[in-house]
């Protein structure tokens, strides 16, 4: 299963648990609203310290798992939690396993 693999992954984890509380976790930003919005892919490469490239990499392995939600805004990504995918995978786990 991909969400399994996607969650191997300890810098893929901390995107999620940053996003958990963005408020506390990130900056206030200019262009989108940091829970509505989601957070700029720049603050998360940033915040986890790794090269734009790899950070690039993280963010769409989330978003194709359904975990993540990009949003485009004047030239920037944005991302925040889809907490509906996050909450349908765990039930699903707890189900089956």
């Amino acid at each position: 299963m991909a969400t399994l693999k996607a969650l191997a992954s300890p810098v893929r984890l901390a995107v999620l648990n940053y996003l958990r509380d963005p408020i506390a976790n990130f900056p206030p930003q200019e262009d989108g609203d940091l829970v509505a919005d989601g957070v700029c892919g720049d603050f998360l490469r940033d915040k986890l310290g790794i090269a734009a490239a790899t950070a690039s990499r993280h963010l769409t392995l989330l978003t194709e798992c359904d975990l993540l939600i990009a949003t485009r805004r004047k030239g920037w990504t944005f991302y925040r939690r889809n907490e509906e995918a996050i909450a349908r995978f765990t039930a699903h786990l707890a189900r089956d396993l």
